[in-house]
């Protein structure tokens, strides 16, 4: 790929544009430095156009959230032509949309926790009386298609359900519901294609807030790392067996960060598949392969040789 010119693509219009620019630039410096043709292109209107100007033979997609990680994009390099890295349009719909991966989890037997459908053309003061005759408190509240964890609530208590139902309703407009799980939150890299595929050392994440939110996420020093997770072999195994059947069940390629919570009960329980995960210096991905001996520029090649 030495004579191929690369298109480093990030920024995008979603929630984690931010994210997006910080990891698109820590991918471009390691193309760069490993002597590759690579240029950095924000995404816009006329994507195709530009990236057929500057002679673009493949796209490295690091963007996150909407209209970069929901198959948008991948559809529009798919038109052209133009090969690109990570999971391929129906994946990285599939993905994004939470309630869709959770019904091919139930389908195919792969744990996750118990959901119910928020109707948006439904009367809120009627959507929450409906759910909370079925899940106890608390319980979860999460857009439909949002990543690191945007707008992704724990309501725990019932007086104040139907007023932050209505908000995240107006908000992002579908949305669900979520048993809350209590366990080990942890996340697995999945990396490679076919034969080739494997998960990486689990990370167990450790936040200061009640959960893995964004502000845990993005924040120094409000998570603890525990690398590698700390589970007994045979739970630690079953749980990047579980991350390996939901990468498949998706049909994701190349890469993905599956997230879980492993409960009291010892099931590991999927929550999300991420096509492309954070390479910023705080993201999950990039340790789990350095614990795996995989450096950061090896890394970063591995995820380009999926566009192929």
């Amino acid at each position: 790929m030495k004579g191929k010119r690369i298109c480093v693509l990030r920024g995008g219009r979603s929630g984690e544009r931010e994210v997006s620019l910080r990891s698109g630039k820590r991918v471009f410096d390691s193309l760069k430095s490993q002597g590759f043709d690579v240029i950095s292109m924000d995404l816009e209107d006329d994507l195709i156009s530009c990236l057929r100007k500057e002679k673009v033979d493949i796209v490295y997609i690091v963007l996150h959230g909407r209209f970069g990680e929901d198959g948008i994009v991948q559809g529009l390099l798919e038109m052209a032509n133009i090969p690109y890295t990570g999971s391929k349009v129906l994946a990285s719909a599939l993905a994004m949309n939470k309630l869709a991966s959770k019904r091919v989890f139930d389908a195919v037997a792969i744990p996750t926790p118990r959901y119910l459908e928020v109707s948006s053309s439904h009367d809120v003061k009627n959507e929450a009386e409906r759910i909370q005759k079925i899940f106890p408190f608390p319980l979860v509240l999460k857009p439909t298609s949002e990543g690191s964890s945007l707008g992704v609530t724990l309501i725990k208590e019932r007086d104040k359900f139907r007023e932050i139902l209505g908000k995240a309703v107006a908000e992002f407009k579908d949305v669900f519901v979520e048993e809350y799980v209590r366990g080990k939150e942890v996340t697995v890299g999945v990396l490679g294609k076919d034969h080739k595929l494997q998960a990486l050392p689990i990370l167990e994440l450790v936040p200061k807030n009640e959960f893995y939110d964004y502000h845990a996420k993005y924040t120094a020093g409000m998570t603890d790392f525990v690398l590698p997770a700390r589970l007994s072999k045979p739970l630690y195994r079953h749980t990047q067996e579980i991350a390996l059947a939901a990468h498949r069940a998706l049909g994701c390629y190349g890469v993905s960060r599956v997230d879980i919570i492993v409960g009291n009960d010892h099931i590991p329980y999927v929550h999300e598949v991420n096509t492309i995960p954070g390479m910023t210096d705080r993201s999950d991905l990039p340790a789990e392969a350095a614990h795996a001996g995989i450096s950061f520029d090896e890394l970063v090649v591995k995820i380009l040789e999926s566009a192929y």
